[in-house]
């Protein structure tokens, strides 16, 4: 019986001949915010085998919205500069016959003082709160910066899609923006943002909504992360299962036709792998989400495979295996041993550990 890891699927538009996605992976090769040519040939060396998805390292939708140390060498997409990069980067992928979505990126509380302060913004989430050393303010977004955001979704999208990407995928996960309004401990507002299970969902949904308005339910996707911890994000066995079962079950009844849902399983947790309870998994969220799902969180390809066949709906994403293998999907059709990747050169600016890594033989 041949794997479901290895046969096609619909996505958005996107027909794909494999279930393996490379899953966004910030490595630090932008040029003052702007897709590099090194990016152009690692991104085209994991699509190298036709029909794979491949999704963008995260990418501000505005500067407004970095301010991570290093921000100079993220990438944003909202320039004509930043798009004309992302145009070489997605055309090298389509030349080899794969697909790419770009992940619209705000980071909120998750910028650095320092480095937002520099340029010239506020730290900003869902409400006012001092960080746990009591040192750093972060300041509520007042309603109409939250409009404001959502109108940098739009914008972003709009890029996006004009830089040649065949869909975009909302970041709502990992402790940035969209998941501190999610979260209880980070969302303490009495307005119509926060509150309830309910309040606290509406930035998302705002957001979807403009994205989709804008470029349509097919190539418009959302990243969620219920159990993760990253950012200080709070999380508990049943306030969790409840926000994100209502997220879930609200985009499963307004846009059942996005492209997918990506999930990040509990046991990842920003850079590392965890021992986590039963109850931090995302099995639930397939039996409510009937379209294209993808499980993202230290997947071997065994657990791919066997993950694969629960329904025909799943595809995996693999993201530290992806950097040191470029043909990933095909050594793992084809049983190969895979090449430990090197964490060293993860976050550098060069091709080492980026653009050098060989094929199988």
């Amino acid at each position: 019986m041949p794997s479901n890891l290895f046969t096609p699927i619909q996505v958005g538009n996107c027909h794909l001949l494999n279930r393996i996605v490379f899953a966004p992976l910030t490595r630090c090769r932008n040029v003052k915010t702007v897709p590099s040519d090194l990016q152009v040939t690692h991104y085209a060396q994991r699509g190298q085998d036709p029909g794979t998805l491949l999704i963008s390292e995260a990418t501000m939708i505005s500067e407004k919205s970095g301010g991570y140390l290093g921000h100079e060498n993220l990438p944003g997409i909202w320039s004509s500069e930043q798009t004309e990069g992302w145009r070489k980067v997605v055309q090298a992928v389509h030349d080899a016959k794969s697909f790419m979505f770009i992940q619209l990126w705000d980071l909120g509380r998750a910028s650095d003082p320092e480095t937002i302060k520099a340029l010239g913004y506020d730290r900003v989430s869902a409400s006012d709160h001092y960080t746990e050393d009591g040192k750093n303010f972060v300041r509520g977004l007042e309603v109409k910066e939250i409009k404001e955001r959502v109108d940098f979704y739009v914008q972003a999208a709009q890029n996006a899609i004009q830089a040649g990407a065949d869909g975009v995928e909302i970041h709502a996960a990992n402790g940035y923006l969209p998941d501190q309004f999610l979260r209880w401990n980070t969302n303490t507002r009495n307005d119509e943002y926060g509150g309830s299970v309910e309040k606290r969902a509406r930035f998302v949904f705002e957001i979807v909504a403009a994205v989709v308005a804008q470029v349509g339910q097919k190539k418009t996707s959302i990243r969620l992360s219920p159990w993760t911890r990253f950012g200080d994000m709070a999380v508990d066995e049943h306030k969790s299962r409840e926000q994100f079962e209502y997220v879930v079950t609200q985009l499963q009844t307004q846009y059942p036709d996005l492209a997918y849902i990506h999930v990040i399983e509990g046991r990842t947790d920003g850079h590392q792998d965890l021992e986590v309870p039963q109850w931090m998994n995302n099995d639930w969220i397939q039996n409510i989400w009937k379209g294209p799902i993808i499980r993202a969180g230290g997947y071997t390809p065994e657990s791919a495979v066997a993950e694969a066949q629960t329904n025909d709906r799943t595809l995996v994403a693999f993201g530290r295996m992806f950097t040191s293998n470029p043909d990933l999907v095909d050594r793992v059709r084809h049983g190969k041993a895979l090449t430990k990747y090197d964490r060293s050169t993860f976050y550098t600016q060069t091709g080492e550990g980026y653009v050098d890594w060989k094929n199988a033989d």
